[in-house]
């Protein structure tokens, strides 16, 4: 196969290799676990994003078999890499990001041939699937925090008061949504960017990735800065509904990141990575900001207020 070198991986089951080519290097991606999802899913999103003009890494080899794909390297330069070096302006490469989003947003292909020949079709980002999201909060972060007798009462309650929240999204369902759209998934390659961790792709609400990309828990920037970003894409996005579509950004903020809590904490405690602990007390500042901006999430800010009204602050 080449020499392989391995490379820093993410919260997946995966294993990334670089190999060394004498052409130029490739990425070995390796999943035991969830290999439909992490291989063969993964590079069908891929080819549609391709399709598409978008930048994708392009499939060299895959033996699923022995449980691992070969695709196109992009480097090393991650666009949060490059928003963290001195004197880049940061809201230039945002506007390029809103830009490919829209793009993204536009794709209208919904099924795509994997490299079995077998057809896949993207699946609907249905509500069940954001309440089921959501709570991992409770299954993982209330779990490892509070006894059985006080995590049970709270769960019940948090659970109601989530399926609620989300029956007061407004927008349809009908759009390319990537659901891990930040700039640790994005890469600079030769002057454009190039789109990461596709595989979880769904067809969603249009205001779920632009809040992911503006709340991102990696990055922090101040509400001045997040609200600059969020009014470069309506003003690039003229027919939408505003009161619709800030009410469902607000709320997908606020799952999203309960999602996140939830996740940070499974991977800290079932797979060792801890590094992810520290992102939790900037995830709650977002929630706490995102719930005193929407009212229809006064029921959640007033269960977590009772709980954790310091991380909230």
């Amino acid at each position: 196969m080449g020499k392989l070198i391995k490379i820093k991986g993410d919260a997946s089951f995966r294993t990334f290799f670089r190999k060394k080519n004498v052409k130029g290097n490739s990425i070995i991606v390796f999943a035991k676990k969830e290999k439909l999802k992490n291989l063969l899913v993964y590079d069908a999103i891929n080819k549609i994003l391709i399709k598409n003009k978008i930048l994708a890494p392009h499939l060299f080899n895959e033996n699923l078999r022995k449980n691992y794909i070969e695709i196109e390297d992009f480097g090393n330069k991650t666009i949060f890499k490059e928003l963290n070096k001195r004197g880049n302006n940061k809201f230039n490469y945002y506007k390029k990001i809103v830009e490919l989003l829209i793009k993204i947003q536009s794709i209208k292909d919904r099924q795509i041939n994997t490299f079995k020949k077998k057809r896949y079709s993207i699946p609907k980002y249905k509500n069940k699937i954001l309440i089921q999201e959501a709570n991992l909060f409770c299954d993982w972060y209330i779990k490892s925090n509070f006894s059985k007798k006080s995590r049970e009462k709270f769960s019940k309650e948090f659970k109601k008061i989530i399926k609620k929240l989300a029956t007061n999204l407004m927008l349809k369902d009908d759009v390319f949504v990537h659901r891990d759209f930040h700039i640790s998934n994005l890469m600079l390659v030769n002057n454009n960017i190039g789109v990461l961790d596709s595989q979880d792709a769904l067809i969603g609400n249009k205001a779920y990735d632009l809040a992911s990309l503006i709340d991102d828990v990696r990055l922090k920037t101040s509400r001045s800065f997040k609200k600059k970003i969020f009014n470069f894409f309506l003003k690039r996005e003229k027919r939408i509904n505003v009161r619709k579509f800030k009410n469902d950004f607000e709320i997908l903020s606020i799952l999203r990141n309960l999602k996140i809590i939830g996740i940070f904490t499974r991977l800290a405690i079932r797979d060792g990575k801890k590094g992810y602990l520290k992102l939790i007390p900037y995830t709650w500042k977002l929630i706490g900001m995102r719930m005193n901006e929407n009212k229809v999430s006064k029921d959640l800010k007033n269960l977590l207020n009772k709980k954790f009204k310091k991380e909230l602050k």
